[in-house]
């Protein structure tokens, strides 16, 4: 504790010995600073927030319909260029802001200044964007702020309008450029397809394929006509020993015998009148009538049956045809139609694969031109059809865009300025002085102590020489020499008290803002 309270003693001593020296820094930091503080102005900072809401019902629903960019994206991208040089010379150009008879120079100082100076920078993890601008006179911050937040909401609608023209109108050209070379392709391929007619194949196999499956179909024809023929042969055997008719004693009453048309109409007027006598007496007329029609088909049967005896000779009705004969015969004539069809089949394939195997030389040739051509008329539609339902999505999106706002700028805090200069103020700066001048005065004593190597006491002299001390002698200052170190002293309080005076009314002037 001793040992602290000597080291104190001694700077004390230092200090006053060198007083003057630390006056005359504190005073020279302090008139810099001053002076500093004069030169600065005073920024006041003026600050507005903006969302954009790009979450809206239709967005969902028309998923997969409509184009629909990344609003997310453009936003953002949106934000990082609204301080682009572009934007700055509009904002310069406002009448708003002042500064139309600026010159050249003067006009890109100012884009440069406020290049650096204005701040769009995201708040949180939403599309929420805080701009802020410093200057020094408040009522022009806010307007910069306020022509910034009408920047960014109009840019938005004006570069998303001109992208939309930009986007239909290229996919115009290219449509109008892909028909005309998927026009060229139909044509060549119709071309091609009518030099070679009868070479190219319908389907999608290529000529050895086709050969492979044809000569399959040929060698299934054949073992179908074989086994065809052979059912024929086989049915002819069996209709040669069928008798083709019955013997008439194996007939029974009628049997075989086909009523005409009269005997129908006979039989059916007979059922007739026995209906009608169970429910009308013999004078009815539709009962006189009936028995008059039964009289008339009666004599028209039997001159049938007369005519039919004068035209056999008298001879007996020969017999009707066996019905085994008949089926017999009846497949007889179905299995020769089958054999034919496939006989048919068979020489119509049989001549196609011998055409095809004469052309064994050209079709390779032929089918890979038609397969190159083929493909780039496939390439060149699938991209015209692509391009078209791109233009119908792009052309969906933009009257999305028309009848809704896909991305809602809402100024969640309006441009405003706040009342108290931005840090570092006047006033900071002032008081941050004053500490610094009497900083420099103390430290300006310590450090020419240290390095004039002075002895405060016999204690220290002891220690710095390693001798041991024998005594010391006092100063005796007489009246005179009294006298001046009192005036000395005196001036040096009123030094320090004009000091902190001047500094105390400094700090009050600058604080009530009465600076220019």
């Amino acid at each position: 504790m001793d040992d602290v309270l000597r080291q104190f003693h001694g700077a004390l001593s230092a200090m006053g010995r060198y007083r003057w020296i630390g006056t005359a820094a504190a005073w020279a930091v302090a008139l810099l600073g001053a002076a500093a503080v004069f030169v600065m102005r005073d920024r006041y900072e003026a600050s507005a927030r903006v969302f954009v809401d790009t979450q809206t019902v239709l967005k969902p629903l028309m998923t997969g319909l409509a184009f629909q960019p990344d609003v997310d994206q453009q936003v953002s991208m949106l934000a990082k260029t609204l301080i682009s040089r572009p934007n700055m010379e509009r904002l310069v150009s406002s009448p708003r802001i002042g500064l139309q008879g600026l010159s050249d120079a003067d006009r890109e100082k100012v884009i440069s200044h406020y290049t650096k100076d204005i701040k769009v920078t995201p708040s949180g993890n939403a599309n929420l964007f805080s701009i802020t601008y410093k200057d020094i006179n408040a009522q022009r911050a806010q307007r910069v702020v306020e022509e910034l937040v009408s920047l960014f909401v109009t840019s938005g609608i004006v570069d998303k309008q001109r992208d939309s023209e930009q986007a239909r109108q290229f996919l115009d050209n290219q449509i109008k450029a892909y028909e005309a070379k998927l026009t060229e392709s139909e044509n060549r391929l119709k071309d091609f397809k009518l030099r070679n007619f009868g070479l190219t194949g319908t389907s999608d196999k290529d000529y050895f394929a086709r050969m492979s499956s044809t000569t399959e179909e040929l060698n299934r024809l054949k073992v179908e006509l074989q086994a065809a023929e052979q059912s024929r042969d086989a049915l002819r055997r069996e209709l040669a020993g069928e008798d083709p008719t019955i013997p008439v004693e194996a007939l029974g009453p009628n049997m075989g015998i086909q009523a005409t048309e009269t005997e129908t109409r006979l039989d059916a007027q007979k059922r007739l009148l026995d209906d009608l006598t169970r429910r009308y007496t013999d004078e009815h007329p539709d009962v006189v009538a009936v028995k008059r029609n039964i009289q008339q088909l009666e004599n028209q049967r039997k001159l049938e049956a007369d005519a039919k005896l004068r035209a056999s000779g008298g001879k007996l009705r020969p017999a009707p045809t066996s019905p085994v004969f008949q089926r017999i015969r009846m497949a007889l004539a179905e299995s020769e139609a089958k054999v034919a069809s496939l006989r048919g089949q068979t020489s119509a394939l049989q001549a196609q694969l011998s055409e095809s195997r004469s052309l064994a030389s050209r079709m390779p040739e032929v089918e890979a031109e038609l397969a190159q051509l083929n493909r780039d008329y496939d390439i060149v539609r699938k991209n015209y059809e692509q391009l078209v339902s791109r233009r119908e999505s792009a052309s969906l999106g933009e009257k999305i865009d028309q009848t809704t706002k896909v991305a809602e700028f809402r100024v969640v805090e309006p441009p405003r300025v706040s009342p108290k200069p931005s840090q570092p103020s006047r006033i900071v700066v002032a008081f941050l002085t004053l500490i610094a001048a009497i900083g420099a005065g103390v430290g300006s004593t310590l450090l020419i102590n240290q390095l004039m190597g002075t002895v405060n006491d016999t204690r220290q002299l002891k220690e710095i020489s390693g001798r041991p001390v024998l005594g010391s002698v006092s100063v005796v200052i007489g009246p005179a020499a009294r006298e001046a170190v009192d005036r000395d002293n005196r001036l040096f309080m009123i030094n320090v008290a004009a000091f902190l005076l001047l500094n105390i009314v400094w700090l009050v002037v600058v604080g009530r803002q009465l600076l220019p």
